[in-house]
Order: C-alpha cells, then structure tokens, then sequence
C-alpha cells in the first residue's frame, strides 16, 4: 500500500501565500520561478504598502497590463510557420463553385496562413474563445509522458505526444496560460480586418475584465465600440456566490472606429402618413418641446380657433423660438386643431419621413429576449 501514501510534508510557503491571499488579494501575482515554471508569488512592494501607513519606496509605479511570457506572446503572433492549408476534397461539398471556405485546424496556425490573402480584408470576425472556467481550457504544458498507457486511456495530449493539461485555478498560472493563448490571436485577428471591420467576442465573468484590457492594448480604448449583454439561460445552478448567472456579454471593437458604422434594424413608419395632403409628405406628431432653452424659447402659443393658449410643459421649453414657430406655420409643418379635448394641445408638431436622416434603430446593448439570443431553447 505504500505507493498510495502521499510521500511529501506540506509546502509551507504555498500555505502561506495562500493566507495572505485571502487577506490581500491585490498582493498575489504570478511569476517565473528560478526552475522556469510559473507560480503565486507575493508582492512584497505591495504588501509593504498595505501594511505602511505612509508611502513606501519601492518599484517606480505606471500604468500598464503584464504577465509571464507575455513577450513570448508577442514572438508567437510574429513568428512565422512553415505550413500550408491544404483543400480535402473528398470532405467538401460543391467544392468547386462554393464560396464558402471551413479551415480545420491550430486557430493560431490558420490565422496567420490566412495574413497572405485576407490580410487588411475581412469585415467581421466573431470569436467564442474558451472562457477559462478551470474545465473548458486545455493547455499545452510541453511535457514529454512516459506513461503512455495513461495518455492513450485519458486522451490528454497532443499529436507530438506532449501532455495536455486542464487550466485549474490552483494552477500557478491560470491567467497566465489564458493571456499568452488569446494574445496573439487577438493580433493577429485585427490584422485580418479592414479599415471598416469589427471584431466581435464573446465571454463571461472569468477573463472579462483581463479581456477588455489586452482589446484596449491591441485596438486601442477609442476604437472600443461597447459591450452587449446576452441572456444565455433562464436557470442556472448557483455557482457558490449567490447569483443565478444567466447572462454573457459580448465585446465590439473597430479596426478604426472612424470608419465603422454599426447599423441597427431599420426603422418603422408604419405611424407616418399624409391624411391632409401635406406637399412635404407623409409624417408623425412629434414632441414640440426640448429640455433646455431660455427666454427665446418659452412663450403661449394661441389657437386661431379655441383661442386656448399652450404653454411648454413643466420644466421644458419649446424645441424653437417664436419667429421660427411662425415659419413653421406659413410652411404647414405646426398645424392647429379645430376641435380638441381640454387636456390635449391645441396644434400638431409635425416630422415628416423624408427629414429623417438616420433610417435604422440603435443597436440595443441588452438582448434578454428569451429564445431568440439564448444557448438554453
């Protein structure tokens, strides 16, 4: 039975780490250790801080966002491969007269085969990278197994034979893994997209914020469009904090937000029409009044015919001034009611169809229709 005892004492000094990350989180990092392999560490500068009532010397602060490796990040986005992508005919439907192209293999590998023809060219990327939950990403530890019996029962390794392992959170480097993962993907995909294109991505609360930062670094934070709120599921199991996540979100960067146009639904006019013969066409009733003005903008407007005399609402003022009320009169667009309840205003403020110079909706950034955007039908 010997071979089932646990052969070795407590690491003191991950217990230790341990405590005073639960009492100052900001304090635990990741780092390299002297063996190359990455592990929490303290900060000790910042420990220090925490622990002074005054400023104490140390690191010259600045604002920037870094991990292990993450040159290395930058060499796997610019290094080049020799490999190329190679058409499976046999696999393929219409091969010869579709348009549509599906690339099995390394995302990594792809998207920089695909930097020759694509390069400065493609619209829209969406990605759906693994969200780092500690089960859904498996990551390369580049360890040869000699224990191939466990490798072929597990399935846990790659094509070179080298051990895959599940990204936990006990690991030393989860983040670290993630961020060197997704970072040359990122460069690599803005690199593919045209002046006018968008990259789009999805995730949750795990890497969220870490994701925001590498996509304000890699695009730039002017070229962050926003971030929509999907609703996934209607019940979840409580994940240990109380909430019933049933959201993601999606993030939306530009390539260069100068000359991006993000276009909503068109809009309705089903409310537009010219029961009065309007020369200027079909139109709505629309709010007369504004929100801020002056002296200019607040005046009685007088019905020729009930003589009642329409104030703005409390608070408001009218959207024009009086010589601009009269011109809209002697063109038709302010048009006056002959008979009208006592609580209604006495005259029609129109907008017609042809001023209106945006014709599609705002893109909302909540989708919490049910069924129509959600992973649970």
């Amino acid at each position: 039975m010997m071979e089932h005892l646990n052969m070795q004492s407590m690491d003191k000094v991950a217990a230790n780490v341990a405590k005073i990350r639960e009492l100052f989180p900001n304090c635990v990092t990741e780092r390299i250790n002297n063996e190359g392999k990455l592990e929490h560490a303290i900060d000790f500068d910042m420990l220090k801080q925490e622990l002074s009532d005054h400023v104490v010397d140390g690191l010259q602060e600045r604002y920037q966002f870094t991990w292990p490796d993450k040159r290395k990040a930058i060499l796997a986005a610019n290094a080049p491969i020799n490999k190329t992508l190679r058409p499976c005919r046999e696999e393929s439907v219409d091969f010869d007269n579709t348009e549509n192209l599906y690339i099995e293999g390394d995302n990594l590998e792809v998207l920089k085969l695909l930097q020759e023809t694509y390069l400065g060219k493609v619209k829209m990327i969406y990605i759906d990278p693994p969200y780092n939950t500690g089960k859904d990403f498996v990551y390369n530890d580049d360890f040869k197994q000699s224990a191939w019996e466990y490798i072929e029962n597990s399935g846990q390794f790659d094509e070179e034979g080298n051990r895959l392992v599940t990204n936990t959170e006990s690991n030393g480097r989860f983040h670290t893994d993630w961020l060197n993962m997704i970072y040359p993907r990122l460069k690599l995909a803005k690199d593919l997209l045209s002046e006018d294109g968008v990259l789009c991505i999805s995730m949750d609360e795990n890497e969220e914020v870490n994701l925001i930062k590498l996509c304000n670094e890699i695009f730039g934070i002017k070229n962050f469009i926003g971030d929509v709120i999907r609703k996934t599921k209607t019940m979840t199991a409580d994940n240990g904090n109380g909430f019933n996540m049933q959201h993601e979100i999606l993030l939306i960067y530009a390539k260069n937000r100068l000359k991006f146009n993000l276009k909503g639904e068109e809009k309705s006019f089903s409310n537009y029409s010219n029961p009065d013969n309007d020369p200027n066409g079909e139109w709505c009733s629309g709010d007369p009044s504004a929100k801020s003005g002056g002296n200019t903008t607040y005046f009685g407007i007088e019905n020729p015919y009930t003589k009642k005399v329409d104030f703005p609402p409390s608070g408001r003022y009218w959207a024009f001034s009086k010589s601009t009320f009269d011109q809209y009169v002697s063109c038709g667009k302010i048009k006056f009611k002959q008979s009208y309840s006592e609580n209604e205003r006495g005259f029609i403020f129109k907008r017609y169809k042809n001023s209106m110079s945006i014709l599609t909706e705002p893109v909302n950034s909540l989708f919490a229709i049910e069924n129509d955007f959600m992973n649970q039908s």
